[in-house]
């Protein structure tokens, strides 16, 4: 049966990190600080993002580490989950971007090595899509509930209907469409990406239901829930916009799960969300101040889960 969870991930350590311009626009979670160099913000990034490797490998989860490159600007480089998603029948999906610097973060590197270590059967590509300007970011955009074929997606400019109806073609997925929103200003604006808004484990989902405006959309999100037997915890707007729903659940090879979280999306959460999660897993949190201000992306948005087949060594 297919795994919601998986024991290996990759990551990309930063090269040039920094608050990206054009995702600002409708990322409203950034908020970049003129007053720190270049210099400081690569290496506060840095060691952010080396102690949540770390710690991740303390607890025995496999993680593949790739360095971004020198040769293009990527300020994003750090986010691959917006660009790359495995699957466990061998497949390789490459997603189209909303913002034309982030484009050149896929790397056919990357894919050859993933290639070069796990049984892949097939790359697939939806990128022709952003010559018509339309989007759809990885899992950013589509959580996914891997064994019942679930594909939750809020609607934004990043995750696009006609897109998801190439991946649902091309996956055999059917995707819970919704809008989610936060408040910017006095407007009610989509929130950029579906994961920093909800999460999917083996046995519940996280979601931030105030941010769902529709009735009729949460009670028809929360049928799903229901036949698929989740236990739903929900989280507060105020808890979304300090990554509390940009979460992931791992496992080790030896089988222990883990949640993955920031420092912050854990210090927001209240004893009882923390209990209910704790049955789920382990909670694994690391500070990465620097990475969500100015990228405005949490852990969730680091990892890049590697679902495909393992080459059996003899």
């Amino acid at each position: 049966m297919t795994s919601q969870v998986t024991d290996t991930l990759f990551m990309v350590r930063p090269v040039r990190f920094r608050s990206n311009e054009q995702t600002a626009v409708n990322n409203y979670f950034q908020d970049p600080d003129p007053s720190q160099s270049a210099e400081a913000i690569q290496q506060l990034a840095v060691q952010e993002f080396d102690s949540l490797v770390s710690k991740l490998r303390e607890e025995g989860i496999n993680v593949i580490v790739f360095s971004d490159t020198t040769v293009s600007n990527t300020p994003d480089s750090i986010f691959p989950n917006n660009w790359i998603s495995t699957h466990d029948d061998g497949s390789v999906l490459l997603y189209p971007m909303f913002a034309e610097n982030r484009r050149i973060e896929r790397r056919d590197d990357i894919v050859d090595a993933l290639t070069r270590r796990f049984l892949v059967s097939s790359v697939h590509s939806f990128v022709h899509w952003e010559e018509k300007n339309l989007f759809l970011e990885g899992t950013g955009s589509l959580i996914l509930d891997r064994p019942h074929k679930i594909a939750y997606a809020a609607l934004s400019e990043r995750t696009s209907t006609d897109v998801i109806a190439e991946f649902e073609l091309r996956t055999g997925y059917r995707t819970e469409a919704f809008h989610a929103l936060q408040t910017v200003g006095n407007q009610r604006l989509p929130i950029y990406h579906t994961n920093v808004m909800m999460s999917v484990g083996e046995q519940f989902v996280l979601i931030c239901l105030a941010s769902i405006d529709d009735k009729s959309e949460r009670e028809r999100l929360q049928r799903v829930f229901d036949s698929t037997g989740k236990e739903v915890i929900e989280i507060s707007e105020a808890q979304a916009a300090a990554f509390a729903g940009n979460i992931l659940q791992v496992r080790n090879p030896d089988g222990h799960l883990f949640i993955v979280m920031s420092q912050s999306a854990h210090d927001c959460l209240l004893d009882w969300q923390r209990e209910k999660l704790t049955t789920h897993g382990k909670i694994v949190s690391s500070p990465i101040p620097t990475i969500e201000r100015l990228g405005g992306g949490s852990v969730r948005c680091m990892i890049a889960e590697v679902f495909l087949p393992k080459i059996l060594m003899h």
